[in-house]
């Protein structure tokens, strides 16, 4: 399975210049970040079969961007994305990554790693609030 797993800070903005990550030297906006995935699936047969945004909020929305930075990787080509409704708190998103990758290497499909994951840090007592274990999504292909 091609995956591309990006893990760093993102924000969501209804200004598109504002709506991005940041890279090792700057921000990348939605727009750049549109052209970067339509222009790899031009230049290479390969389609991203999993792109992972484990940043804060890179599934949230508006009324002009339905799913936000997910939605926009969705439609530039990205066959399903996995990614974040609201700020996420970086240990329990490790151990849930964590656990989402032992589920896919286990050939289970996305949205069951997904839910396996969810529901091994929600039975931490630590973790178990939804504000830990629910904030990710699966967009696109379930399979």
């Amino acid at each position: 399975m091609n995956i591309l797993h990006i893990s760093t800070h993102g924000q969501f903005s209804s200004d598109p210049s504002r709506t991005g990550f940041l890279a090792y030297d700057r921000q990348i906006n939605i727009g750049e970040f549109d052209s970067l995935l339509r222009n790899k699936s031009q230049i290479t047969p390969q389609m991203i079969e999993l792109l992972v945004l484990s940043a804060c909020q890179t599934a949230k929305g508006n009324k002009r961007s339905a799913l936000g930075i997910a939605g926009v990787a969705v439609q530039a080509g990205a066959r399903s994305t996995v990614a974040s409704l609201w700020l996420v708190e970086a240990e329990s998103t490790v151990l849930l990554m964590q656990e989402f990758y032992r589920g896919l290497n286990n050939g289970l499909t996305k949205a069951e790693a997904l839910r396996q994951a969810q529901l091994s840090l929600k039975s931490n007592p630590k973790y178990s609030h939804p504000y830990f274990w629910s904030p990710f999504i699966l967009v696109g292909s379930w399979l």
